[in-house]
């Protein structure tokens, strides 16, 4: 799943741990999801669009698209 959580977060002038801590989640969850090395759940992705005020798939992709 491609996502745009890395520029998103730079956009928001947001450091990895304090997004984290905005999602409630590690540091290293969010390095793994900017990545693409990890999906998140429907409920993080949820936390993620209100946090930025946006549609999930704004933030989020699938690949096939």
């Amino acid at each position: 799943m491609k996502n745009r959580l890395k520029v998103l977060r730079a956009e928001h002038d947001l450091t990895q741990a304090k997004l984290a801590e905005l999602l409630d989640v590690s540091r290293q969850t969010v390095n793994a999801i900017e990545k693409g090395k990890f999906d998140p759940s429907l409920p993080l992705a949820f936390k993620a669009a209100r946090l930025f005020k946006l549609k999930i798939e704004d933030i989020f992709q699938d690949e096939e698209l």
